[in-house]
């Protein structure tokens, strides 16, 4: 599934002076990597967000949010947020700003030596 690019666009531009930025395909998608550590991505018209696990139940009660599922089981502080959750600009802005905010206490994945 392509991503939404207008999309990316959008978080592209949410995330100018938030810190170092790196975009990787991952998740079958694209990610912002923000300082390092995952951030924010982009997979097919949704976002997935990387918050607070503190966060998480919070979030999974806002308009178009799930959660992430891997292996069978749910990844607390991952959830998907489809267009019906970030549509309008405050909303849009919430999610950002918990993914920010949770990549200053978030740690960075160990690097795989090849």
């Amino acid at each position: 599934m392509p991503i939404n690019e207008k999309l990316a666009d959008r978080i592209r531009e949410s995330l100018v002076g938030a810190g170092k930025i790196e975009e990787k395909k991952m998740f079958s998608g694209l990610c912002f990597m923000l300082k390092g550590k995952m951030c924010v991505c982009v997979s097919g018209d949704e976002m997935m967000c990387r918050i607070n696990p503190e966060e998480y139940e919070n979030a999974l009660e806002k308009t178009g949010c799930r959660p992430m599922i891997h292996g069978g089981r749910k990844l607390t502080g991952y959830i998907y947020v489809d267009e019906t959750g970030y549509k309008s600009k405050k909303d849009f802005d919430y999610w950002i700003n918990l993914c920010i905010s949770y990549n200053k206490l978030a740690k960075a994945s160990k690097s795989k030596i090849k």
